[in-house]
């Protein structure tokens, strides 16, 4: 349990002749526009876009200020607060707090103790596909699930700030597929303050609706698709006191791209070459960018990695975009996928994607229905559990590798950004066969016997033996299925 107690009860373990860069939470943060629009708007206003030309806002950060602390006094800092017990600071979020939200006090900070996530060697899933340096970082083993709680403990705890300074919010809001609903409700329900999500009726998962009805929020669930459910919270956000909580409310940026910066601390402060991310509205895209960025301004380090944003072929206006050079976005109507988390036709964030791209050297790839599945799977069977758009990174990852893009011993990162156990029907119903028009390569089914010895004695030593079978890469068949009962019943 995290002590509340003040960030200068860490005691001046940090001392040097330059002095303590905690006193950095005093600079200044604040809004602007990212067509460089003039202006600065303060970050507990509400604000979601440019009063000038309606563009996108971003958080922008006082770096000169930042800079009068070194990069070896930043690094000792955070890797002293990093998983530590000292409120708020053992969060992987707000161990960077003079980074992310210098302008909410220690006791408005809503946490869950959220970032800190595995940095997963993937070594048995590399060697299937000849890469000696392959890593996944885990953002589902947060909180609720997935990467979403990393940005809304910025956003929640901001206006838990604003409402103590005395702005009159009523409820927070947002449109999700899932993940959203289920970080926002909860930080709603820490924070007592209402939240209200709007969902498209039967697109998400029941692990991920049961979320935000268990948390307590009011969860309208309309027949329409997310781009639909987010037309309709971005005017109920124009109603008094409905607060925005969708990532065109760069706050949520804010938290998110820290998981640029663990990745690279998690790295002993080294970069890697690759990062691959599943891209629905694409505010993650932009985080991660916003992270990396920011450690290469402030000196930690001296170059960035390449990013990839992986699309389901379903739902790919960014790769549809990025095969015209960026020229425009053409928003698209989403089809039915099963990496549901990111069919989005009309993503908020494309252009601050596309800028994170191209500073970046980016590519996007997309993925069918049936490469994201069999890719899911055999992550899995490598010791992953993988939600179904962390698939599609991963199906991308493949194709990329086999392109020879991806070097064997490039060092590269995956981003899964949310738990499989959010969908369990995806994995059920591929492990029963009973995905239509995808293939069951890596099917995995119990077998059902008889109490008795022999029976179990033979099918026991009958399945061992047959793990030392090629795999399906290695035979180049279409794999090996274990033949048994269904996982439910229909």
């Amino acid at each position: 349990m995290e002590q509340r107690c003040s960030g200068e009860s860490l005691g001046g373990s940090v001392h040097t002749q330059r002095g303590d860069p905690r006193k950095a939470a005093e600079q200044q943060a604040w809004f602007r526009c990212i067509a460089g629009c003039p202006g600065r708007i303060a970050l507990t206003a509400v604000a979601y876009e440019c009063p000038r030309c309606a563009g996108l806002l971003e958080v922008a950060h006082d770096l000169e200020r930042l800079r009068e602390h070194s990069a070896e006094e930043w690094i000792r800092l955070f890797d002293e607060r990093y998983k530590r017990t000292t409120w708020p600071y053992g969060s992987g979020v707000w161990g960077k707090k003079e980074w992310v939200a210098p302008h909410v006090g220690d006791d408005n900070v809503v946490s869950l103790d959220e970032g800190g996530t595995n940095l997963f060697w993937a070594e048995r899933y590399g060697a299937e596909l000849g890469l000696r340096d392959l890593w996944v970082k885990m953002c589902g083993n947060s909180h609720t699930g997935s990467f979403k709680d990393l940005g809304m403990t910025v956003l929640v705890s901001t206006v838990k700030q604003m409402i103590s300074e005395g702005t009159p919010i009523k409820a927070v809001a947002c449109a999700s597929t899932g993940d959203t609903s289920a970080a926002l409700a909860a930080y709603c329900a820490v924070a007592d303050i209402p939240g209200v999500v709007i969902l498209p009726r039967d697109k998400v998962s029941t692990a991920q609706l049961v979320q935000p009805l268990a948390n307590g929020a009011l969860v309208l669930s309309l027949d329409t698709d997310f781009d639909g459910c987010m037309a309709m919270v971005k005017r109920l956000a124009h109603e008094p006191g409905i607060y925005l909580a969708n990532s065109m409310n760069s706050l949520r940026v804010e938290g998110q791209k820290t998981v640029s910066i663990e990745i690279v601390q998690q790295f002993d402060w080294d970069v890697p070459d690759w990062v691959i991310i599943p891209g629905g509205n694409l505010g993650n895209t932009a985080a991660l960018g916003a992270g990396f960025l920011m450690l290469q301004e402030l000196g930690v380090i001296d170059r960035v990695p390449r990013i990839v944003v992986a699309q389901a072929e379903r739902a790919n206006p960014l790769y549809i975009a990025y095969q015209h050079g960026f020229d425009h976005l053409e928003p698209i109507q989403a089809q039915p996928t099963l990496a549901s988390a990111i069919q989005i036709g009309n993503p908020v964030s494309y252009e601050k994607a596309v800028r994170t791209l191209r500073r970046f050297e980016g590519l996007v790839e997309q993925a069918t229905e049936d490469e994201l599945a069999q890719a899911a799977a055999l992550g899995d069977r490598t010791g992953l559990f993988t939600d179904p758009h962390t698939g599609v990174a991963l199906a991308v990852l493949e194709k990329l590798v086999a392109r020879k893009v991806i070097g064997p011993n490039d060092r590269t990162v995956v981003v899964s950004t949310a738990n499989g156990l959010k969908f369990p029907e995806f994995k059920v119903r591929y492990h029963e066969g009973a995905l239509e028009g995808i293939r069951d390569d890596y099917a995995n089914r119990p077998v059902v016997l008889p109490a008795e010895y022999e029976r179990v004695r033979d099918a026991a030593l009958a399945g061992v033996d047959g793990r030392a079978q090629p795999s399906p890469q290695q035979a180049g068949t279409s794999g090996i299925r274990e033949v048994g009962a269904p996982l439910s019943s229909h």
